[in-house]
């Protein structure tokens, strides 16, 4: 049967760059209403000045969005609204609507304090709305077949910046299960026999971030050719997530971080992943988290300062800091195969 749906227009570069503009400003907000949580606990009002650069961004993000599909909405062309922007018109009305109910949560019951404001449901549905408005440049792009397989870093820039952007605002919401709020000294403490019930913590604190910062490099893996950059803009947006939790506390790992983000995009040089080099593709997703949860434990043993048990010493469970890197490359492969699997010798056709 030969398909007689219409594809929808691109956006173009310069409207998906705006929309990824606005979705910083209203990541910012996110970022500095989380500090003020954090290092605020006088806080007793809705209305604060970090709400306020929070609630800013979304309406400027909703106007700009709304303005890009005026004409196809008001004359009810809906197959002729941008690709990538349909989910978004949408997301903005799930957002609005959470946000009023936020206010009127706040108002019930109080300010969240603690770890609670990661679960509040009105707080999961801003989450969830807005990482649909950030990935809107991504969604535009991939459907944009005048797009070249092997992009420029500048030329996929707004696709890369809103995928960051959705990451951070992810782990955000995954901040109990995120290892890079931990300080050099915690890394150090977990990696030894002090404390065992914080060693699996830790570990499975390094799980989940993995999988968030694999996931969307992976995921653009499927589609273009990596240029350079995208896994140091990835990994220093969630650094500044981490640090903007902790205060800054732990500003040497997220040095490091940054640093494994480096690492990251040069073995993507290297190994030029793509669906059509499928062992190529595979290597990279166990070898990119390899590297980057290396570089984390290394990164903490030089930086931490001496830490010492009741009986003067520091005993290294060498099994646990060799093998916890090995766990993470086993689940990035794990990932690689499942997002592009292979039956037979053929891979799956992806979408355009």
């Amino acid at each position: 049967m030969v398909s007689t749906a219409v594809a929808r227009p691109a956006a173009g570069y310069r409207t998906n760059l705006v929309t990824a503009l606005l979705g910083a400003w209203l990541t910012v907000g996110l970022l500095l209403d989380t500090w003020a949580h954090n290092n605020k606990p006088e806080l007793e009002s809705f209305f604060t000045p970090w709400h306020g650069v929070f609630y800013t961004g979304f309406f400027a993000t909703a106007a700009w969005i709304g303005w890009t599909v005026r004409g196809p909405l008001l004359e009810k062309r809906y197959a002729q609204i941008p690709a990538g922007y349909g989910a978004a018109v949408v997301a903005v009305g799930v957002f609005a609507l959470c946000a009023f109910g936020d206010m009127m949560w706040h108002l019930t019951f109080g300010i969240e304090q603690t770890i609670d404001i990661l679960f509040s449901p009105t707080h999961l549905g801003l989450g969830a709305s807005m990482v649909t408005i950030l990935l809107t440049p991504v969604r535009s792009a991939w459907a944009d077949r005048s797009l070249p397989a092997a992009p420029s870093l500048g030329r996929l820039l707004p696709s890369v910046a809103s995928t960051a952007l959705a990451a951070t605002v992810t782990l955000l919401f995954l901040q109990y299960a995120n290892a890079f709020t931990h300080g050099s000294g915690d890394v150090v403490v977990a990696l030894s026999t002090m404390d065992q019930g914080f060693t699996a913590d830790l570990v499975t604190d390094m799980v989940v971030t993995n999988l968030v910062l694999l996931l969307p490099i992976l995921t653009l893996a499927r589609r273009w050719t990596l240029p350079f950059g995208v896994a140091t803009v990835l990994y220093a947006a969630a650094a500044t997530l981490s640090a903007a939790v902790t205060d800054f506390d732990n500003w040497e790992l997220m040095l490091g971080m940054v640093a494994a983000g480096v690492a990251v995009d040069l073995l993507a040089r290297w190994l030029d992943p793509s669906p059509q080099r499928l062992v190529r593709f595979r290597v990279f997703a166990a070898a990119a988290p390899l590297v980057t949860w290396a570089i984390y434990i290394a990164t903490a043993y030089l930086t931490s300062p001496p830490l010492y048990n009741p009986d003067g010493r520091v005993e290294a469970m060498p099994e646990v800091y060799t093998g916890a890197p090995i766990v993470q490359a086993l689940l990035g492969l794990l990932v690689g195969i499942l997002l592009i699997p292979d039956f037979g010798g053929r891979t799956t056709k992806i979408s355009e």
